[in-house]
């Protein structure tokens, strides 16, 4: 196979994260020709509604899938964090980009902290996972709900609209934005969603040519933690549209996962950490959900 055909969202970040993994693809396989397809996602043509409201963030997925499944395209590239748990018959996430910065990120115009955001601010940010943690640490803040691209939600706070924003690290690195943020956020202060910070390559299982040219950019570390905070949003039954989080770290060959559930009050907030082996990361996941479920995730999950 010499040619492939990337299908993307044709937001600035989508395209951004299309043309890194169409770069790496180059650097891998001489005489290879990798052409872009934009495609305009359920998501992005309703950017004012609440992701939960319309169903989650597998509304950004439903409109590349189907060109991979009638053949217009022979890739999806997606932020894992976008992605559902539960595969599409016939598709599968066959690869992992190196993972950027999985932290949040706060960015305001006149505050360099969360502690210094006067009672009352506003804070937006589209995530559920983000406003749990930040209504039980910051009661005192006012959270709202914002979508749009990120230049889009950057315009909303430059014009006045929000005192301060939430936002991923890997996003405003990627592109060159990092000057606006304030303060990287601890896992300890906002956990990141599962697979935050990543880009994942998705493709037809049956599609041998494709999925032997993708491998080749899988990035094993990077897999393997997306793999085990995956696990913990499969057994909690849940998606990225929840307030739950999930983040995994490797130090050699141990990985420490970390999840949480939350109501979005902010009035209770249930955490799990567990270790284990590198080769079990999947099962280290499973028994931070089990332990989140033994403490009452689930009733919490259900009531949003």
């Amino acid at each position: 196979m010499t040619r492939l055909r990337i299908g993307t969202r044709n937001s600035p970040l989508a395209l951004w994260q299309a043309r890194h993994v169409r770069e790496r693809l180059l650097d891998r396989h001489r005489g290879l020709e990798v052409a872009l397809h934009e495609i305009l996602s359920t998501g992005d043509q309703n950017p004012d509604l609440p992701l939960a409201a319309m169903g989650g963030k597998g509304l950004f997925l439903k409109e590349l899938e189907q060109s991979l499944l009638r053949g217009a395209t022979d890739v999806a590239v997606h932020s894992v964090k976008d992605m559902t748990v539960t595969a599409t018959d016939g598709l599968g996430l066959v690869a992992v980009c190196a993972r950027e910065d999985a932290r949040d990120a706060l960015v305001a115009n006149r505050f360099d902290a969360l502690e210094r955001l006067p009672r009352g601010a506003v804070v937006g940010t589209c995530s559920l996972r983000r406003q749990c943690q930040l209504r039980a640490r910051h009661p005192h803040l006012r959270i709202v709900n914002l979508r749009g691209n990120v230049n889009t939600r950057l315009a909303k706070l430059d014009s006045g609209q929000y005192d301060a924003i939430v936002l991923a690290v890997a996003g405003l690195k990627r592109l060159r934005l990092e000057h606006r943020i304030s303060e990287y956020l601890a896992p300890e202060i906002c956990l990141p969603a599962a697979g935050q910070g990543a880009i994942g390559i998705q493709c037809r299982a049956d599609h041998s040519s494709a999925l032997d040219l993708v491998k080749a950019v899988n990035h094993p570390d990077s897999a393997v933690c997306v793999a085990a905070e995956r696990a913990v949003v499969a057994r909690l039954g849940g998606d990225c549209h929840l307030p739950l989080a999930a983040y995994a770290q490797l130090r050699e060959s141990r990985i420490t996962v970390r999840g949480l559930v939350g109501k979005l009050d902010g009035s209770q907030l249930l955490r799990s950490e567990k270790t284990g082996r590198r080769a079990d990361a999947v099962a280290v996941g499973h028994s931070v959900a089990e332990d989140l479920l033994a403490r009452g995730a689930a009733d919490i999950l259900a009531g949003v």
